[in-house]
């Protein structure tokens, strides 16, 4: 008598379980996208002095190809979370050849993804660590969730050919490396600002090539012209306050707006430092006006989160002098 081999429990479970895991992720990524892109900050505790998700999702890396990070990870995670429900809401009974089919398919794409979302997930942890040196809950979450899952999808079944397992392992990881690395490649190279000869406004962008200066972040590169200059002089008699960060690359774009003569009397009278590394640095000060975000404008006892044009600056505060500004965003 042939005793037919038992099936390991966790072959029962783990396509549950992915769809369970899949099913956070989809919750976690959903939330941060929907902050996003209507502009709100996401919850987030972290120690003071140190940086949180509010940075990180402020930073270059939050944006992949013009659209938020987080978008594509809700992508990534609906995804995973069809692949492993797929045959676990089609099992009828009927069918058993296609029924196998489905199931060998969708675990192949399961282990192509999950090692992709793995990859991906490590590279920004090194980010994390090493170039935003911040603590953000939602990215931890997020990289364990697709490490569980792929621990989940090795385990989840018998794998027949390991070598080809492996083989597909590699090139799937190389792939998703060489790819993220392409991405990101323009976040480590400043863009260029190419000064308008017809006297239209100039877009402005900005992504660091070098770590900020503890004192002032990056060297601004822009000149004022006298439109610029009258309205920081405005602001300042107007009593506005701006509260920054400078490690901020999106504070850097307000400097830049605004050139280096203009922000310069914005900086002696109006700006408030909130990074408590910084030798110019008051936490206190942001902790007691409730800043959650950089920059943050406080004006007339009003907050304008995120980066402002100098016309919208201007129509906040009653501004009436030249408006012919160089720069927008």
């Amino acid at each position: 008598m042939i005793r037919r081999r038992s099936t390991p429990g966790i072959h029962k479970w783990s396509r549950p379980a992915i769809v369970a895991i899949a099913g956070f992720g989809i919750l976690n990524t959903g939330y941060l996208t929907f902050e996003k892109l209507t502009g709100s900050t996401p919850v987030c505790t972290t120690p003071e002095n140190v940086k949180g998700c509010v940075d990180v999702l402020s930073s270059p890396w939050a944006t992949v190809l013009g659209q938020p990070l987080p978008l594509f990870g809700l992508l990534a995670y609906i995804s995973m979370f069809i692949f492993a429900l797929a045959p676990l809401a089609l099992n009828s009974g009927e069918n058993h050849k296609n029924q196998k089919q489905l199931e060998n398919v969708t675990w192949w794409l399961l282990f192509i993804g999950a090692i992709a979302m793995s990859v991906f997930s490590g590279y920004l942890m090194y980010v994390l660590a090493f170039q935003l040196k911040a603590i953000c809950t939602y990215c931890i979450a997020s990289a364990l969730f697709a490490l569980i899952m792929l621990v989940l999808t090795v385990m989840g079944r018998d794998w027949e050919d390991i070598g080809q397992m492996l083989f597909t392992a590699l090139i799937v990881a190389i792939v998703t490396l060489i790819g993220t690395l392409g991405v990101y490649s323009q976040v480590n190279s400043s863009s260029n600002i190419t000064e308008s000869t017809d006297g239209k406004p100039t877009a402005i962008t900005f992504t660091p090539k070098e770590q900020p200066n503890p004192e002032f972040g990056w060297e601004i590169t822009t000149k004022s012209s006298v439109a610029e200059i009258a309205l920081a002089e405005h602001l300042v008699k107007s009593g506005a306050k701006e509260y920054v960060a400078y490690w901020c690359p999106h504070c850097h774009e307000q400097k830049l707006l605004f050139g280096k003569e203009a922000y310069q009397i914005i900086n002696d009278n109006s700006k408030v430092e909130c990074a408590g590394d910084s030798p110019n640095g008051k936490p206190e000060l942001c902790k007691a006006a409730k800043i959650e975000s950089f920059p943050t404008w406080v004006i007339n006892g009003k907050s304008y989160s995120g980066v402002q044009n100098l016309e919208e600056l201007g129509k906040i505060t009653g501004y009436t002098g030249p408006k012919n500004f160089k720069y927008f965003r």
